[in-house]
């Protein structure tokens, strides 16, 4: 997590001073509750509210911690100091240090995760604009890089627009997933806590209670988590990946915007270059690392180990900062996102007509030609094309075997490019509805 790739509001939720805020809400949480039912007496408990506008001393808690090793304790010792020590004597009855850690970082990522929603709204909302503005774009569809069929740019978007609503609905599914929390004791047991405590902390911080944890919530939850934002990152790298293509020098069918001011080399005056997806494909990769990690922290020794801990403090705030960051940015690329028409119909006609070879072969066996002799007949005719840049329309309506099975109107009519346009509204209203 560094400053480059970092925007204010994720970075706060990740920051020491929201850290230990929300760990104080748990301990003064907890705390009502035990006097609601009689546990503690309720002026305890309402003298640990006496610092609910306090600013944590971060440095303090780290003093602190320096002598106990032990960080959960160093805020104990810190809120003491604030409320009073035979006020807070009474903080932290029954808990364990894994139900103020865990039930904070889960909080922690749901309020990422709410961040991360807003972000995936809005670069769905881009890449539907995009989509419709480029709907009848007709642009030269490519498999293995190679020119394949004509498809339309709006397409493009469309497809883009589908992934990524799949992985709004991965992320909501992922959020409802990490809201849990434990307030739950030693091992689990609540042997030394009454279970409504855990109940009533849960409802405060917008959690469920994890239904069975050990000494910590179960890490298969944070797998899911940290899993998902990696199919994101993917996903990210996926759409930066094509507009990367789309901007090399022999392609130039889109490109990034180019600002005022803006130098794509400190060696070469000419150039303009994919910086920003380029990093996105960088940035895809730093959150992607998380995934396995996030895999081998599920298997704990017994009840707890901190094996997991060290991981998650890393990957907790850099995965979703750094995500965060990323959505913005790849939303920026695509809203001013620039299309060139003309060169996508340039490329396509590189290789005159090529792109309707099925089409020809389709209609020869059709016609009554065997699938090998009609594939035979185009194919010899396609290759000139490859070889010589002769117009594949030409070609056909100059071999005398093709015109005998199709005709010369048979033949034109293959190239119609109308054809493969046609069913671009069916595919806009699977995706975007009617």
């Amino acid at each position: 997590m560094i400053p480059r790739y970092s925007r204010p509001e994720m970075v706060a939720i990740w920051s020491p001073e929201t850290k230990f805020k929300i760990w104080y809400e748990i301990e003064a949480h907890a705390c009502e509750a035990m006097a609601n039912i009689g546990v503690i007496p309720r002026e305890n408990a309402d003298a640990v509210w006496k610092a609910k506008d306090v600013e944590f001393d971060v440095a303090r808690i780290d003093e602190i911690e320096a002598v106990t090793k032990h960080d959960v304790i160093a805020f104990l010792t810190h809120l003491a100091e604030h409320v009073g020590s035979e006020e807070a004597r009474f903080v932290h009855q029954g808990m364990t240090s894994s139900d103020v850690l865990d039930t904070c970082l889960n909080v922690q990522l749901v309020r990422s995760a709410d961040i991360l929603i807003k972000d995936m709204e809005a670069l769905l909302a881009a890449l539907k604009k995009r989509a419709l503005e480029h709907k009848d774009t007709v642009r030269v569809g490519r498999s293995h890089g190679i020119h394949a069929e004509p498809t339309t740019m709006g397409l493009t978007f469309a497809r883009f627009y589908a992934e990524m609503d799949r992985n709004m609905a991965r992320l909501k599914l992922a959020r409802a997933e990490i809201a849990t929390g434990a307030i739950s004791g030693a091992v689990g047991t609540f042997a030394n806590i009454d279970p409504a405590i855990e109940e009533h902390v849960c409802a405060e911080l917008g959690l469920t209670p994890e239904p069975i944890s050990t000494q910590v919530i179960p890490r298969d939850r944070h797998a899911m988590f940290f899993a998902t934002l990696g199919v994101i990152a993917s996903s990210i790298e996926n759409v930066a990946t094509e507009i990367r293509h789309m901007q090399r020098t022999e392609v130039l069918e889109g490109a990034e915007f180019f600002s005022m001011g803006q130098k794509g080399s400190s060696a070469m005056p000419h150039k303009k270059n994919p910086v920003l997806t380029e990093n996105l494909t960088g940035l895809a990769r730093l959150v992607r690392s998380a995934v396995i990690p996030a895999l081998e922290n599920v298997a704990l020794w017994h009840e707890r180990d901190i094996s997991h801990s060290s991981v998650e403090r890393a990957i907790g705030p850099d995965c979703c900062v750094t995500l965060d960051f990323a959505l913005a940015r790849l939303t920026g690329v695509i809203d001013k996102m620039l299309v060139f028409p003309e060169n996508m119909l340039d490329n396509m006609n590189k290789f005159p007509g090529l792109v309707m070879s099925q089409r020809v072969l389709l209609a020869l066996t059709q016609a009554g030609v065997s699938r090998e002799d009609a594939y035979s007949m185009v194919q010899r005719n396609a290759l000139k094309v490859w070889e010589e840049r002769l117009d594949f329309r030409e070609l056909l309506l100059a071999d005398a075997e093709v015109v005998a099975a199709l005709g010369t109107e048979g033949v034109e009519e293959k190239f119609n490019m109308d054809y493969h346009t046609k069913h671009v509204d069916t595919i806009f209203k699977r995706v975007f509805g009617a």
